[in-house]
């Protein structure tokens, strides 16, 4: 079988991630929960295909040589393309929100296609977690970016960034390439399409969604400051996580690979 008959064959496969791809000779080991996936939930069986997706992009159709009992070794059966990333380097900074949304957000977003996500508290974030709670949040959010990232077909997951406050988020971002916009629902004149259409080329686009209470006037300000230009979406007030996955699709849909 020929690298095209492998490629044309691989939406029929289920896919797996391993951050790393240690083999030797063309076998590997898979382990945690992608194993206990395979194993327990799947029981899949030797000789069963699939395509196994690494950390770094790369895409391999392979094959279960065996299963053990927290572990499954694979053989790499042939390489597979990998496909073009974005041409649009879609970074977002959320406001925390409570656990449903921000998880739907971030599946949708990687979905999407968005490179980054970093999550800051702003004056009006309702949701306050200690670092523990950041930690597990965190670690299943880039568990959710993976499954998004294997469901959708993109080579590398979605990356979710530390976590921050407003202010040290934007003084982070003043000097970032690109177009920058804050999302604001007060702003009476610019719309985000306005400002994608009058915006020169560019390979990078950072954008700024509040929590469920939007921004105050001098959260703004900061950002404007930043060279974040204050956007709306419209008449329409929209959910903190619709309007972070309205503003992924527009994006893509303008400058990107969405349509």
């Amino acid at each position: 079988m020929g690298l095209s008959d492998v490629a044309k064959g691989e939406g029929a496969l289920r896919r797996f991630f391993v951050e790393a791809l240690n083999d030797q000779d063309g076998i590997c080991v898979i382990t945690g929960s992608e194993a206990r996936h395979m194993t327990r939930v799947l029981r899949m069986k030797p000789g069963d295909r699939f395509v196994l997706m690494t950390g770094d992009g790369r895409r391999y159709e392979a094959k279960v040589a065996a299963m053990g009992g927290r572990e499954v070794k694979v053989s790499l059966v042939a390489p597979l393309p990998t496909p073009a990333p974005s041409p649009i380097r879609l970074t977002l900074l959320q406001s925390l929100l409570k656990s449903g949304p921000m998880d739907y957000l971030i599946q949708k977003t990687s979905e999407l296609g968005v490179h980054r996500i970093i999550p800051f508290s702003s004056e009006r974030t309702v949701v306050h977690l200690n670092q523990e709670q950041l930690s597990r949040r965190t670690a299943r959010w880039q568990k959710i970016a993976v499954s998004a990232a294997k469901q959708s077909g993109r080579s590398i997951p979605m990356e979710i960034g530390p976590f921050y406050a407003y202010g040290e988020v934007i003084q982070g971002y003043e000097s970032v390439p690109g177009l920058k916009v804050i999302l604001w629902e007060d702003e009476p004149c610019t719309a985000l399409k306005d400002a994608l259409k009058q915006a020169s080329s560019f390979e990078c686009f950072t954008g700024i969604i509040g929590p469920e209470g939007g921004f105050s006037k001098e959260e703004v300000r900061t950002a404007g400051a930043a060279g974040f230009v204050p956007v709306s979406l419209g008449r329409r007030i929209l959910r903190a996580e619709t309007a972070a996955i309205t503003v992924a699709a527009v994006v893509q849909y303008e400058r990107g690979d969405l349509g």
